[in-house]
């Protein structure tokens, strides 16, 4: 499990790659915008299985439906890890139903910060990380006010400003 911390070389190992997978899985779960998490795990894991290196095991009942429907997950397995992914029509069709998932089966733990495990991900699926809407440039901090607001009389003026003071 540590092999990814030393060389470069050794990043796109299959293990490397479902490790770090993992972690991104497990910070997408709590994070407020997990959108692009998902994305990168979605992507990461599709192109593990155009490369033969993930396979397609069945499908599971989904622990947290939408809209409490019956919904079912297709089970990946890459190296020691098993993910889940919404499945496609095909995989509805082909792919057999393993009922409901088993609480015994569980991942390794991985040693791998979040931001480690983004670029290795980035690096596999040859996408450059994209910067954040608070790190472009050029675009003020703060938004100044627009010249509607300047006609605003307030109707009912703060007794601590002092009498009479109007915005």
């Amino acid at each position: 499990m540590n092999d990814i911390k030393g060389d470069p070389s050794s990043m796109n190992t299959v293990n490397s790659l479902a490790q770090a997978i993992f972690v991104v899985n497990k910070h997408a779960k709590t994070a407020p915008e997990p959108k692009t998490l998902y994305e990168l795990k979605r992507l990461s894991l599709n192109k593990l299985l155009t490369e033969g290196k993930a396979k397609k095991l069945g499908l599971h009942f989904s622990d947290n439906p939408r809209y409490s429907a019956q919904q079912s997950d297709v089970i990946v397995e890459c190296g020691e890890y098993i993910f889940h992914l919404p499945p496609s029509r095909e995989d509805l069709k082909k792919l057999p139903h393993l009922g409901s998932r088993s609480s015994s089966v569980r991942n390794p733990k991985a040693a791998l910060s979040l931001s480690r495990a983004k670029k290795i991900l980035q690096a596999y699926i040859g996408k450059a990380s994209e910067p954040k809407p608070r790190e472009q440039a050029g675009r003020p901090r703060h938004q100044a006010r627009s010249k509607t607001n300047s006609a605003f009389q307030n109707t009912f003026p703060s007794s601590f400003l002092g009498k009479g003071f109007k915005l």
